[in-house]
């Protein structure tokens, strides 16, 4: 009987992944043009935008009005994804911080939260603020304040 050696696999295990896909639902038109230029939250003088809703989507916007609070989550496409840890607003007198606690738009899943009002609507355009998001950033929902 002849001996069976046991031969190590040559492939490499594969990290567990899991993707999703998101469909934007619209983009900011913002007076913002670039992240540096931008307020890091929307209490601070962050001005007002157009978030501009993709016709697929809406219907969506059936009883949203003006006054209403929403939350709209965006996909901050300027992020740089393999950030981990940050100087809060960028500031190196502050502790090293891993980024989940705090707001940096810098990490792996960049979706960024901004409650904002809105202002006046025209047809599938909102006009809302505060909000600090750049020019052109994705826009994946939108929620009502409850």
């Amino acid at each position: 009987m002849k001996d069976k050696k046991k031969t190590k696999s040559k492939t490499k295990k594969k990290k567990p992944t899991t993707r999703f896909w998101l469909r934007p639902i619209g983009i900011i038109r913002s007076p913002l043009k670039d992240r540096h230029g931008a307020p890091r939250q929307g209490s601070e003088g962050a001005p007002d935008a157009w978030l501009d809703v993709r016709a697929w989507a809406a219907k969506g916007l059936l009883r949203v009005g003006v006054g209403d609070e929403l939350i709209v989550i965006t996909w901050l496409h300027r992020s740089r994804r393999g950030t981990f840890q940050v100087y809060p607003r960028s500031d190196k007198r502050h502790r090293l911080h891993g980024v989940f606690a705090t707001r940096s738009p810098d990490r792996p899943n960049p979706l960024g939260l901004h409650p904002v009002t809105v202002r006046e609507i025209a047809g599938r355009r909102l006009r809302i603020g505060p909000i600090e998001a750049i020019d052109g950033t994705p826009v994946v929902d939108i929620k009502p304040v409850i």
